[in-house]
Protein backbone atom coordinates (compact mmCIF):
# COMPACT_ATOMS: atom_id res chain seq x y z
CA UNK A 1 0.00 0.00 0.00
CA UNK A 2 1.43 3.72 -1.10
CA UNK A 3 2.75 5.70 2.10
CA UNK A 4 0.88 8.77 2.33
CA UNK A 5 3.40 11.03 0.85
CA UNK A 6 3.43 9.25 -2.02
CA UNK A 7 -0.08 9.46 -2.12
CA UNK A 8 0.09 12.97 -1.58
CA UNK A 9 2.62 12.89 -4.77
CA UNK A 10 0.86 10.70 -6.80
CA UNK A 11 -2.53 13.27 -6.53
CA UNK A 12 -0.96 16.78 -6.54
CA UNK A 13 0.96 18.36 -9.65
CA UNK A 14 4.25 19.73 -9.54
CA UNK A 15 5.08 23.20 -10.21
CA UNK A 16 4.56 24.34 -13.71
CA UNK A 17 8.63 25.06 -13.69
CA UNK A 18 9.66 22.06 -11.94
CA UNK A 19 11.43 20.26 -14.14
CA UNK A 20 13.62 23.32 -15.21
CA UNK A 21 14.37 23.65 -11.38
CA UNK A 22 15.46 20.56 -10.95
CA UNK A 23 17.71 20.88 -13.81
CA UNK A 24 19.13 24.00 -12.04
CA UNK A 25 19.40 22.25 -8.49
CA UNK A 26 21.52 19.45 -10.13
CA UNK A 27 23.82 21.98 -11.91
CA UNK A 28 24.44 23.65 -8.74
CA UNK A 29 24.86 20.76 -6.50
CA UNK A 30 27.07 18.77 -9.07
CA UNK A 31 29.30 22.14 -9.51
CA UNK A 32 29.85 22.36 -5.71
CA UNK A 33 29.74 18.94 -5.04
CA UNK A 34 33.02 18.31 -7.56
CA UNK A 35 34.48 21.56 -5.88
CA UNK A 36 34.11 19.84 -2.07
CA UNK A 37 31.84 22.76 -0.54
CA UNK A 38 29.55 22.02 2.18
CA UNK A 39 25.84 22.47 1.83
CA UNK A 40 23.01 24.20 2.94
CA UNK A 41 19.44 23.40 2.09
CA UNK A 42 17.47 26.22 3.50
CA UNK A 43 13.80 26.70 3.46
CA UNK A 44 12.23 30.03 3.87
CA UNK A 45 8.94 31.32 4.50
CA UNK A 46 5.06 30.30 4.24
CA UNK A 47 2.90 27.91 2.23
CA UNK A 48 -0.15 28.81 0.83
CA UNK A 49 -3.38 26.38 0.43
CA UNK A 50 -5.45 27.16 -2.31
CA UNK A 51 -9.27 26.47 -1.96
CA UNK A 52 -9.87 25.96 -5.59
CA UNK A 53 -8.00 24.72 -8.54
CA UNK A 54 -8.49 28.14 -10.37
CA UNK A 55 -7.13 29.65 -7.25
CA UNK A 56 -8.70 32.92 -5.76
CA UNK A 57 -8.42 32.36 -2.21
CA UNK A 58 -5.95 30.15 0.07
CA UNK A 59 -5.43 29.37 3.33
CA UNK A 60 -1.66 31.40 4.42
CA UNK A 61 0.23 32.32 7.68
CA UNK A 62 2.51 35.03 8.95
CA UNK A 63 5.85 33.90 7.80
CA UNK A 64 7.73 36.46 5.92
CA UNK A 65 10.87 34.65 5.93
CA UNK A 66 12.86 36.62 8.00
CA UNK A 67 14.60 33.97 10.13
CA UNK A 68 15.62 31.80 6.56
CA UNK A 69 16.80 34.80 5.08
CA UNK A 70 18.77 36.19 7.51
CA UNK A 71 20.24 32.47 8.44
CA UNK A 72 21.42 32.18 4.45
CA UNK A 73 24.01 35.26 4.87
CA UNK A 74 25.46 33.66 7.88
CA UNK A 75 25.64 29.86 6.36
CA UNK A 76 27.66 32.10 3.15
CA UNK A 77 29.89 33.34 5.74
CA UNK A 78 30.85 30.17 7.19
CA UNK A 79 31.86 28.78 3.65
CA UNK A 80 28.97 26.64 2.83
CA UNK A 81 26.83 26.99 -0.72
CA UNK A 82 23.26 27.71 -0.01
CA UNK A 83 20.27 26.73 -1.71
CA UNK A 84 18.06 29.05 -0.29
CA UNK A 85 14.56 28.05 -1.53
CA UNK A 86 11.78 30.57 -0.21
CA UNK A 87 8.35 31.43 -0.81
CA UNK A 88 8.06 34.04 -3.52
CA UNK A 89 8.13 37.82 -2.40
CA UNK A 90 9.30 36.64 0.96
CA UNK A 91 12.12 38.48 2.06
CA UNK A 92 15.56 36.96 0.58
CA UNK A 93 19.11 37.28 1.96
CA UNK A 94 20.81 40.81 1.05
CA UNK A 95 17.89 42.47 -0.16
CA UNK A 96 16.23 41.79 3.32
CA UNK A 97 17.95 45.02 4.54
CA UNK A 98 16.28 47.29 2.04
CA UNK A 99 12.51 46.57 1.35
CA UNK A 100 9.98 49.13 0.11
CA UNK A 101 10.50 52.58 1.33
CA UNK A 102 13.56 52.16 3.28
CA UNK A 103 15.43 51.72 0.27
CA UNK A 104 14.28 54.12 -1.76
CA UNK A 105 14.86 56.65 0.86
CA UNK A 106 18.31 55.84 0.38
CA UNK A 107 18.68 56.84 -3.13
CA UNK A 108 19.16 60.45 -4.87
CA UNK A 109 17.39 61.20 -8.53
CA UNK A 110 19.15 64.05 -10.01
CA UNK A 111 19.01 65.87 -13.97
CA UNK A 112 21.63 67.15 -15.43
CA UNK A 113 21.81 67.80 -19.20
CA UNK A 114 18.87 65.57 -20.21
CA UNK A 115 20.48 63.02 -18.41
CA UNK A 116 19.00 61.30 -15.40
CA UNK A 117 21.37 59.77 -12.64
CA UNK A 118 20.51 57.72 -9.58
CA UNK A 119 23.20 58.06 -6.80
CA UNK A 120 23.12 56.83 -2.89
CA UNK A 121 22.83 59.19 -0.42
CA UNK A 122 26.00 59.63 1.44
CA UNK A 123 24.73 59.10 4.75
CA UNK A 124 23.64 55.49 3.09
CA UNK A 125 26.56 54.50 2.04
CA UNK A 126 28.04 53.06 5.01
CA UNK A 127 24.79 50.92 5.32
CA UNK A 128 24.57 49.93 2.06
CA UNK A 129 28.22 49.42 0.52
CA UNK A 130 29.22 46.05 3.25
CA UNK A 131 26.16 44.29 2.36
CA UNK A 132 26.11 45.10 -1.95
CA UNK A 133 30.23 44.02 -1.63
CA UNK A 134 28.50 40.76 0.36
CA UNK A 135 26.25 40.07 -2.58
CA UNK A 136 28.23 40.58 -5.51
CA UNK A 137 31.21 38.22 -3.81
CA UNK A 138 28.59 35.47 -3.23
CA UNK A 139 26.78 35.60 -6.87
CA UNK A 140 30.20 35.98 -8.56
CA UNK A 141 31.61 32.89 -6.81
CA UNK A 142 27.80 31.39 -7.74
CA UNK A 143 27.89 30.65 -3.54
CA UNK A 144 23.84 30.63 -3.56
CA UNK A 145 20.71 29.36 -5.57
CA UNK A 146 17.42 31.03 -4.96
CA UNK A 147 14.53 28.92 -5.71
CA UNK A 148 11.18 30.36 -4.95
CA UNK A 149 7.64 28.10 -4.20
CA UNK A 150 4.24 29.35 -3.35
CA UNK A 151 1.69 26.37 -2.70
CA UNK A 152 1.59 23.63 0.21
CA UNK A 153 2.64 21.23 -3.20
CA UNK A 154 5.32 23.12 -4.76
CA UNK A 155 7.15 23.45 -1.48
CA UNK A 156 6.86 19.39 -1.06
CA UNK A 157 7.87 18.48 -4.86
CA UNK A 158 10.83 21.31 -4.59
CA UNK A 159 11.96 19.83 -1.47
CA UNK A 160 12.31 15.74 -2.30
CA UNK A 161 13.85 16.85 -5.72
CA UNK A 162 16.24 18.92 -3.86
CA UNK A 163 16.68 15.89 -1.45
CA UNK A 164 17.48 14.06 -4.22
CA UNK A 165 20.67 16.62 -5.74
CA UNK A 166 22.17 16.97 -2.15
CA UNK A 167 21.98 12.74 -1.11
CA UNK A 168 25.29 12.87 -3.05
CA UNK A 169 26.84 15.21 -0.29
CA UNK A 170 25.86 12.69 2.28
CA UNK A 171 26.91 14.29 5.51
CA UNK A 172 28.56 17.34 4.09
CA UNK A 173 24.83 18.62 3.82
CA UNK A 174 22.92 20.39 6.02
CA UNK A 175 19.04 20.73 5.46
CA UNK A 176 17.80 23.77 7.78
CA UNK A 177 13.91 23.59 7.52
CA UNK A 178 12.83 27.14 8.36
CA UNK A 179 9.86 27.09 6.68
CA UNK A 180 6.32 27.45 7.75
CA UNK A 181 4.78 24.56 6.20
CA UNK A 182 1.42 23.83 6.63
CA UNK A 183 -0.39 21.24 8.81
CA UNK A 184 -3.70 21.20 6.76
CA UNK A 185 -4.62 20.91 3.32
CA UNK A 186 -7.61 20.33 1.04
CA UNK A 187 -6.67 17.11 -1.71
CA UNK A 188 -7.13 17.57 -4.98
CA UNK A 189 -10.21 16.45 -5.70
CA UNK A 190 -11.79 17.51 -2.70
CA UNK A 191 -11.72 21.19 -3.97
CA UNK A 192 -13.57 23.59 -5.95
CA UNK A 193 -13.00 23.98 -9.69
CA UNK A 194 -13.97 27.67 -9.52
CA UNK A 195 -13.76 30.74 -7.32
CA UNK A 196 -15.71 29.96 -3.98
CA UNK A 197 -19.04 32.25 -4.38
CA UNK A 198 -19.68 34.28 -0.76
CA UNK A 199 -23.85 33.87 -0.90
CA UNK A 200 -23.23 31.80 2.06
CA UNK A 201 -20.26 29.97 4.30
CA UNK A 202 -18.32 27.80 2.28
CA UNK A 203 -17.96 24.17 4.23
CA UNK A 204 -14.32 23.74 4.01
CA UNK A 205 -12.76 20.41 5.22
CA UNK A 206 -8.74 20.48 5.88
CA UNK A 207 -6.53 17.13 5.77
CA UNK A 208 -3.62 16.87 7.53
CA UNK A 209 -0.30 17.13 5.76
CA UNK A 210 1.50 13.89 5.72
CA UNK A 211 4.84 14.05 7.85
CA UNK A 212 7.35 14.22 5.43
CA UNK A 213 10.43 14.42 7.88
CA UNK A 214 11.03 11.00 8.41
CA UNK A 215 11.60 10.48 4.43
CA UNK A 216 13.51 13.28 4.33
CA UNK A 217 15.71 11.69 7.41
CA UNK A 218 15.38 8.11 6.64
CA UNK A 219 15.18 7.83 2.87
CA UNK A 220 15.95 10.64 0.88
CA UNK A 221 19.04 12.46 2.60
CA UNK A 222 19.95 9.59 5.46
CA UNK A 223 23.68 11.22 6.49
CA UNK A 224 22.79 14.91 6.37
CA UNK A 225 22.49 16.88 9.66
CA UNK A 226 18.89 17.81 9.53
CA UNK A 227 17.29 20.82 11.07
CA UNK A 228 13.95 21.24 12.21
CA UNK A 229 12.12 24.27 13.78
CA UNK A 230 9.32 24.12 16.16
CA UNK A 231 7.03 27.66 16.69
CA UNK A 232 4.44 27.30 19.81
CA UNK A 233 2.41 29.80 21.59
CA UNK A 234 2.33 27.63 24.72
CA UNK A 235 5.32 27.70 26.76
CA UNK A 236 4.52 23.88 28.51
CA UNK A 237 4.34 22.61 25.14
CA UNK A 238 7.50 23.83 23.66
CA UNK A 239 10.52 21.11 24.86
CA UNK A 240 7.81 17.93 24.88
CA UNK A 241 6.73 18.98 21.10
CA UNK A 242 10.59 19.03 20.39
CA UNK A 243 11.68 15.95 22.07
CA UNK A 244 8.37 14.41 20.11
CA UNK A 245 9.72 15.16 17.04
CA UNK A 246 12.68 13.94 17.57
CA UNK A 247 11.78 10.66 18.81
CA UNK A 248 9.36 10.27 15.67
CA UNK A 249 11.85 11.51 12.86
CA UNK A 250 15.27 10.31 14.14
CA UNK A 251 17.13 13.80 13.05
CA UNK A 252 20.07 15.59 15.18
CA UNK A 253 18.14 19.13 16.35
CA UNK A 254 15.20 20.62 16.54
CA UNK A 255 15.24 24.66 17.08
CA UNK A 256 12.10 25.73 19.59
CA UNK A 257 10.86 28.92 20.10
CA UNK A 258 7.81 31.08 21.35
CA UNK A 259 5.65 33.20 18.69
CA UNK A 260 6.07 36.32 21.14
CA UNK A 261 9.88 35.89 22.12
CA UNK A 262 10.95 34.08 18.61
CA UNK A 263 13.20 36.80 17.96
CA UNK A 264 15.70 37.07 20.80
CA UNK A 265 15.30 33.81 22.50
CA UNK A 266 15.41 29.98 21.16
CA UNK A 267 16.12 26.74 22.69
CA UNK A 268 18.22 23.88 21.07
CA UNK A 269 16.71 20.60 21.87
CA UNK A 270 18.78 17.53 20.61
CA UNK A 271 18.53 13.64 21.61
CA UNK A 272 21.35 14.61 24.36
CA UNK A 273 20.21 17.97 25.84
CA UNK A 274 18.56 21.11 25.26
CA UNK A 275 20.21 24.82 25.96
CA UNK A 276 18.86 28.29 25.35
CA UNK A 277 20.32 31.14 23.04
CA UNK A 278 19.08 34.84 24.13
CA UNK A 279 19.45 38.24 22.90
CA UNK A 280 19.90 40.79 25.48
CA UNK A 281 17.97 44.40 24.86
CA UNK A 282 21.10 46.06 24.34
CA UNK A 283 22.72 43.51 21.75
CA UNK A 284 19.16 43.92 19.34
CA UNK A 285 19.40 47.72 19.86
CA UNK A 286 22.91 47.21 18.03
CA UNK A 287 21.31 45.49 15.42
CA UNK A 288 22.30 41.77 16.65
CA UNK A 289 20.70 39.15 15.29
CA UNK A 290 20.04 35.60 16.59
CA UNK A 291 20.65 33.76 13.62
CA UNK A 292 24.43 34.41 13.72
CA UNK A 293 24.28 32.54 16.96
CA UNK A 294 21.91 29.68 15.46
CA UNK A 295 23.93 29.36 12.46
CA UNK A 296 27.43 29.43 14.42
CA UNK A 297 26.09 26.70 16.88
CA UNK A 298 24.59 24.56 13.57
CA UNK A 299 27.54 24.85 12.07
CA UNK A 300 29.57 23.72 15.43
CA UNK A 301 27.54 20.55 15.91
CA UNK A 302 28.18 19.61 12.09
CA UNK A 303 31.34 20.05 11.83
CA UNK A 304 31.92 17.65 15.15
CA UNK A 305 29.44 15.25 13.37
CA UNK A 306 32.04 15.33 10.41
CA UNK A 307 34.67 14.94 12.49
CA UNK A 308 33.33 12.06 14.65
CA UNK A 309 32.34 10.38 11.35
CA UNK A 310 36.12 10.73 10.01
CA UNK A 311 37.80 9.40 12.97
CA UNK A 312 35.06 6.70 12.49
CA UNK A 313 36.49 5.77 9.22
CA UNK A 314 40.27 5.95 10.84
CA UNK A 315 39.49 3.04 13.00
Amino acid sequence: MATNWEEFYATNLPPTDFEDNRIILKEFCDRHYKLGNKIALITSGGTTVPLEHNTVRFVDNFSAGTRGSASAEYFLEHGYSVIFMHRLKSLEPFTRHFNGQKFMDMLDLQEKNGHTTITVKPDSVDVLAPVLARYKQTIENGMILYISFTSLADYLWLLRASCECLACFGRNAILYLAAAVSDFYIPPNEMATHKLQSEQPPNISLKLVPKMLSSVVNIWVPQAYVVSFKLETDENLLISKARQALVKYKHKLVIANMLQTRKQRVIFVTPEESFEINLTREQIHHGVEIEDSIVANVVERHSEMIQSTNSHKKK
